[in-house]
Parts: C-alpha cells; structure tokens; sequence
C-alpha cells in the first residue's frame, strides 16, 4: 500500500527548528506590549492595553480607610465625645452646660428622624448630600459626649462602681448597635440611649431649676422623657406608617428606657443628682478655729506606709479607750438649693453577722453656701468603736446614697502621745491643706506701730 507525503510537509520528529527560538527566516515571537493580528480576529489598539484606571485622590484613600476601619472609627467618635466632656465639663448647674446638652438631643432627634425619612438606597436632599455620609460619625459623638457628661454627674453624685457600670453598659448597647442581627431590627438601641439622655438631662436640669431633689422630681423627668419618645412617634408616622414596625422599632425600646430608669431610681441605684460631696475623711479630731477654718488632726504614718498616701485622714484608725472617729464631709448643692438633710450611717462588720447599722443614723441639716467646695460637715458613731472593718454611708433623707467611705480601727495600746498630722479645711478650696503649706499662702502680720512721742507744748 502506497503512501502520499505533501511536498512540503516533513515528520515532525525530522523538524529542524528548536523548540522555543526563534525561526531565522520568519518573524520575531511577539512581545509583551506588541499587538497581534490573528486569524479571524480584529487588530487590537495599542492604546486600548495602556491602563486608564483612575488614579485614587485623597478624598478617595480616606473612604476607603473608614469602610475598612468601621467599628474602630465608631469606637473613636464615642471616646472622643466622652473626652471632650471630661476636659470641658462644667459645673451641674451651669448654664451654658444646660444650653449645650439641649443642643446635642435636639441634633440626635434630628438625626434619628432623618435616618428613618431616608433610609438605606434612598438618596437625601442635595443640601445633605455632602455632609450625610457622617452622620454616623456625628450620631455616635453627640451620644458619647451626652453619655459621658451624665456618667460624671452621677459618678459626682455616687459611690462605688455604678456609674462604671452604667457607662459600660451604654458603650455595650452602642457596640450591639453595629451587630447585623441588631442592625436588622432597625434604630432599636439608638432610640433606647436617646431616650435614656433625655430623661438624664431632665434629671440633671430640674433640681436646679426647683432647688430640691426628690421622688417626683424624677417621676416628672421620666414623663417628659416619655413626652420625647411620644413625639418622635408622631413625626415618623409621617413616612412610616406602619404601625407595628414603629411599635417595635420606637415605641417599646423608648418607653422600655424609662421604665428601667423608673425602676433603678426607686431601688436605689441611680444616684440624687445633682447632690455631690466634693470631699469626705476620717479623723481623731475636727475643729472650727475660725470663719471657714477648720483643723483636721490625724494620725502621721511612718514613711514606709506608702498606701496611706490615698487615704483620707485615719482611715486606719488607731482607737484608744473613750475615743470616736470623726467623718469630715463637704456637700455640694446648686446656688439657691434649698434647705435639706442627709443622714449618717455607720456600719460594722460583725464577725457572724457580716455588715449591722448602729442604730438609725444621724440627720444633718445642710444647706447650700453657693461654693462649689461644699457645705462642710461632721458626725460621730456617738460611741467608741469595736476593732474590725467599719463603714460610713451618707445618704439622702429619701435612703439615696451619696457617698461612702470604708475604714479599719484597731485598738491603740501605747500611751505615749500619737504622732500628729493636721490639715486645714478652708471654705474655697475642696482638698484640705498642710498645716505648713495653708502658714505659708497666709499674708505676713501687719507689723506693730510705734506709739507717737510726745510734742512739747
């Protein structure tokens, strides 16, 4: 059987070209940037292979960091409202401090209807446009600067670890703000920590506008919050009408704040703001030497007794027979507050039946001296206390507590005179001083005039 070659074909294993280089009589492989005409197919522009994608601006490197950096950015807006407060935080009963928190709610109301008119995918009014991709921003430094301003007029107003707890829980409801699960249910926690501001401010404001604390001054501030969440139900009824959706969504995390508030309050936890002591120790001795001088005279702790340096007067008190500690306070009530009492527990840690009041306390009558050091004050036990761990509480006349302070007494066996420090309170100035450093701001006595000599006649 016969077999036809081509002329022109030869076996492939009889090729004499190498794989790889090129051929000498044909053309040169193509290189990267060089366009190919293949068969069936249109020539390509050599200019259609140049990039022209658009080089990124500043603007453009700045979104790009905030989308990837989201939660660390919200987390950054809250502190920094947080901080501000506490570098420019003024007085409880400051105007301008009052003026400026109204501003801040009547923003977060804005805001939070605007985010409901204009939801995700619908676009805002041109006159928003450039400013509405920072109103997350904006929503979570007015709420942090809010939070933080009540946290320290409560934390002015307490003692022990409430206001942290307080603070820890607004900044965890803000946290599961930006969850998705959270995020599905709507504005549902930023219409609970709206609510919760507006009844603080209302709680913070009314005091000092009535010049007193009491039970309904905080009923009436958790209407007016109620007030609040009732009017934004109204004014998102406009574009939302659904009825079950602003139900879940407003009405229950809003009156669900204040009913919580309401409930705190009567069991003691939220502190009577705007009540606040400045100041409060333990001592041997308190004596008035003067118009708005008092001595404090304590023990003077060797130096090796560093932890002593926190302390406030004796609070490890040495006590010999027929001898009472002495709690030093000052209290702090707005300009104008009216007259008031507190009352002045002491507790002792029984052995077997762990913490016991002595007796019913005892009811101060203070008043406000418009000082922002406070109006000074002192109690006895009214007996010498046993050895062991002791507790002074102060508290309103209602039972809310306003400051506490722990001490240890042990018994005194030496008979030599104790070592003696003494600190001068003075009406001004919150902290007390040394005894050495109050001589030393004193101005120099006048010096003694000579008598006139006699004039001959």
């Amino acid at each position: 059987m016969l077999t036809v070659t081509p002329p022109d074909s030869k076996p492939q294993d009889a090729s004499t070209e190498v794989p790889g280089s090129p051929v000498g009589t044909g053309p040169l492989p193509p290189g990267p940037n060089v366009a190919v005409a293949m068969p069936g197919a249109g020539v390509a522009d050599p200019d259609d292979l140049v990039s022209t994608e658009k080089t990124p601006t500043l603007v453009d490197r700045v979104q790009a960091f905030r989308a990837k950096y989201e939660k660390q950015e919200m987390a950054l807006f809250f502190f920094a409202g947080f901080l501000y407060d506490v570098l420019t935080l003024s007085p409880v009963d400051d105007a301008l401090t009052e003026v400026q928190n109204f501003v801040y709610l009547a923003i977060l109301a804005g805001l939070l209807v605007l985010e409901q008119r204009y939801p995700e995918g619908v676009e805002p009014p041109k006159l928003l446009a450039k400013v509405w991709r920072f109103r997350e921003d904006a929503l979570h430094f007015f709420l942090g600067s809010l939070l933080s301003a009540f946290t320290l007029f409560l934390f002015k107003s307490s003692s022990g670890l409430t206001p942290l707890l307080f603070m820890a829980g607004m900044f965890g409801l803000l946290v599961a703000n930006e969850l998705p699960r959270f995020r599905q249910l709507g504005p549902v926690i930023r219409v609970a920590v709206f609510s919760l501001c507006v009844t603080l401010y209302f709680a913070s404001l009314l005091p000092v506008l009535f010049g007193r604390v009491g039970w309904w001054i905080f009923t009436l501030s958790v209407l007016l919050g109620c007030g609040s969440v009732y009017g934004l139900l109204r004014v998102l009824k406009r574009w939302r009408p659904d009825e079950k959706a602003l139900l879940r969504t407003v009405a229950v995390p809003g009156f669900g704040a204040q009913a919580l508030l309401l409930g705190c309050y009567f069991l003691g936890v939220i502190p009577p703001v705007p009540l606040a002591v400045q100041y409060s120790g333990i001592y041997h001795q308190v004596k008035r030497v003067s118009p708005g001088v008092y001595h404090l005279t304590s023990e003077a702790q060797p130096w090796w007794k560093v932890w002593t340096a926190f302390h406030h007067g004796d609070q490890d008190f040495t006590v010999r027979p027929g001898e009472q500690p002495m709690y030093f306070f000052r209290i702090f009530a707005p300009k104008g507050f009216e007259p008031y009492r507190v009352r002045v527990r002491w507790y002792y840690d029984h052995p077997e039946k762990g913490w016991t009041a002595l007796g019913k306390g005892f009811l101060a009558s203070v008043s406000s001296n418009g000082s922002e050091g406070g109006y000074r004050y002192y109690a006895q036990p009214g007996t010498t206390p046993k050895p062991g761990d002791w507790r002074v509480v102060l508290e309103t006349e209602a039972g809310h507590e306003i400051n506490r302070l722990n001490f240890t007494v042990t018994e005194d066996t030496r008979t030599e005179p104790r070592p003696e420090r003494v600190d001068v309170s003075v009406l001004k100035v919150t902290k007390p001083l040394p005894l050495e450093e109050w001589q030393k701001l004193q101005p120099p006595p006048a010096p003694a005039t000579a008598p006139a000599a006699a004039t001959a006649p």
